[in-house]
């Protein structure tokens, strides 16, 4: 598709649901979407230009304005910033000539700012064109060389069951994948009764990894039940499986590592889902900030295709089913479900009001299972060991294991593959090294920016879903943010509500106002500019978008903030609040 037309020939049979990827397509072209191209793609799609228009300004790495040929972005999130990321930035802008959010003058480099790159664990984080940079310390890291690849200084994760395999660098090839086993669970799949692959599941007790923990049984069970009820729909399609690879939460990278690095492995997953339910039509959605996984992502696609391994007859089975890859645009709220289903069929990404709930009705109106990367990336070990082998990790009522992003101001920061119910203070101090030299922790933050903070004094609480619900946390995405005693804990919390404002779709209104507030307070405060009523004004926000905002990013936006007035990590001068 190297032409305009190609691509509005290519998209036109999908209508309104092709309209992201031929806006994605036609942006390739020219690096950025003229009104021209914008027009000519609604008119051929059906789509009206207001809302092409409204649809493509929802998302920030959708241009209808000139840009650089290339982009250098540099990660603004809480890890990146903490390490000095505003530094490397200015750097930038010295040797680049220009400010964050504008283009040098010969055309060559647009330079931008983005709320995370999943290398938490890894900072500072700068995403030059496709190239991911870790560990970078100034301009010359990114810049020098022509850009040369990054360094590699560290061994690949490894743990007892999902990253057993990761030191194999080519493993998202299909040949190597094979040799390891992927699709050997595919193949047993295809000759158990759906009922009994989803007893498994339920049986193992495995739940939702991106955050919400939700029974993946019982989901693919509600599922199961909704398509075998109902005639399928156009095209034949009786459900959806989708895989959420659109990781935005702050501190978490463990879903981009899984897509980069095995990919077949969630492939088969799916595969074994469209199985256990009847679903016969896939969808992969990835962050459009990780250019490698989706490339791998892609690659994968086409290797099990052409195997039979996806597509039409699986193995000979008479069953179908087959999955399209489709990229994000820059939109954390894309992570909630309804949101991401929206995305995929070409509107903005703002969330549904539930009931109905996805396996009732969910992408194009058809029942449909959505599950996280690291969720699924759990299925072909249970379908092929069975759920005592799963439980033979965690505890009864939080079986398995659990990857854990630990990231922050630890000697040996990483993705860590751990059994349920291994204490925070084993983490920190045995997997993680413990503080720095002459440093000693002040706090944690578990569970990403929706999480909560825990004290020095909480470290063995039991890293589970009911233990860190007891002491009023939450695992969340598996994300575990150390801080020590250098931190200033007031920048921290203005990284977090600036990220929940910004990233806000502003369709409900406590949401869209109140984590511009919060932001905007917090700021005050981390400058020690305290009014009378703060702590109140803030709790009261919280407590407003926690109950009237529809979708988790209003509702979780002011926990990590109001957690910290509860841990007594911040204060506020004497007299006020």
């Amino acid at each position: 598709m190297n032409t305009l037309d190609s691509i509005i020939t290519h998209y036109q049979p999908q209508g309104r649901a092709g309209l992201l990827p031929a806006l994605q397509a036609a942006q390739v072209l020219d690096g950025w979407l003229s009104r021209e191209a914008i027009t000519a793609i609604a008119q051929g799609l059906g789509v009206p230009l207001a809302e092409a228009y409204g649809t493509l300004k929802f998302y920030s790495m959708l241009y209808d304005a000139p840009v650089g040929r290339q982009f250098v972005r540099v990660c603004d999130d809480v890890m990146c910033r903490i390490a000095g990321s505003r530094k490397v930035l200015g750097d930038l802008e010295t040797r680049l000539g220009v400010s964050a959010g504008q283009t040098t003058a010969d055309g060559a480099i647009t330079l931008e700012t983005v709320t995370c790159l999943g290398a938490c664990h890894r900072a500072i984080a700068v995403l030059a064109g496709d190239t991911l940079y870790e560990e970078v310390t100034g301009a010359d890291d990114v810049l020098a060389d022509g850009m040369a690849p990054p360094r590699n200084r560290h061994a690949p994760p490894t743990g007892p069951h999902l990253l057993r395999d990761m030191s194999l660098l080519a493993l998202h090839h299909l040949r190597v994948a094979l040799e390891q086993g992927r699709y050997q669970a595919l193949r047993k799949a295809l000759s158990t009764p759906p009922e009994q692959i989803v007893a498994e599941v339920k049986a193992a007790g495995l739940v939702g990894r991106g955050g919400a923990a939700f029974p993946t049984g019982v989901k693919w069970e509600g599922a199961r039940r909704e398509i075998a009820a109902r005639e399928p729909g156009p095209g034949g399609v009786t459900g959806y499986i989708v895989l959420n690879g659109d990781e935005s939460e702050t501190g978490t990278f463990k879903d981009r590592l899984l897509m980069e690095r095995d990919p077949h492995r969630l492939v088969e997953a799916m595969a074994i889902a469209g199985v256990a339910t009847g679903a016969n039509r896939g969808f992969i959605y990835v962050r459009g900030e990780y250019p490698l996984a989706l490339a791998r992502i892609r690659e994968s696609l086409d290797e099990a295709r052409a195997e039979g391994l996806l597509g039409r007859n699986l193995l000979g089975s008479g069953i179908d089913f087959d999955i399209e890859l489709r990229s994000g645009a820059g939109a954390y709220v894309c992570g909630e479900e309804t949101a991401l289903f929206e995305s995929i069929e070409g509107k903005r990404g703002e969330p549904r009001v539930k009931p109905p709930f996805p396996t009732e009705r969910g992408l194009f109106g058809r029942p449909t299972v959505i599950n996280n990367v690291e969720t699924l990336a759990n299925v072909p070990g249970i379908v092929s060991n069975g759920a005592s082998w799963y439980r033979q990790w965690g505890t009864a009522q939080s079986p398995g294991t659990r990857l854990v992003c630990l990231s922050g101001t630890v000697r040996r920061p990483g993705l860590y593959e751990i059994s349920m119910g291994l204490p925070l203070r084993d983490l920190i101090f045995d997997l993680g090294d413990g503080m720095r030299a002459g440093h000693t922790l002040r706090a944690v933050l578990v569970g990403g920016a929706a999480g909560a903070f825990l004290t020095p004094d909480q470290l063995d609480v039991a890293l589970d879903f009911q233990s860190l619900s007891a002491a009023g946390a939450t695992f969340g995405s598996g994300a575990v943010m150390v801080f020590d005693d250098s931190v200033d804990l007031w920048s921290v919390l203005g990284g977090i509500t600036h990220f929940f404002a910004h990233e806000s779709c502003g369709k409900c209104y406590p949401c869209q106002l109140g984590t511009w507030r919060q932001m905007e307070i917090v700021e005050r405060l981390s400058h020690g500019d305290a009014r009378g009523g703060d702590e109140a004004l803030l709790r009261g926000l919280g407590q407003t978008m926690k109950d009237a905002s529809l979708c988790g990013l209003g509702q979780a936006a002011a926990n990590a903030l109001l957690s910290a007035f509860d841990r007594r990590l911040v204060h506020l001068p004497a007299g006020q609040g």
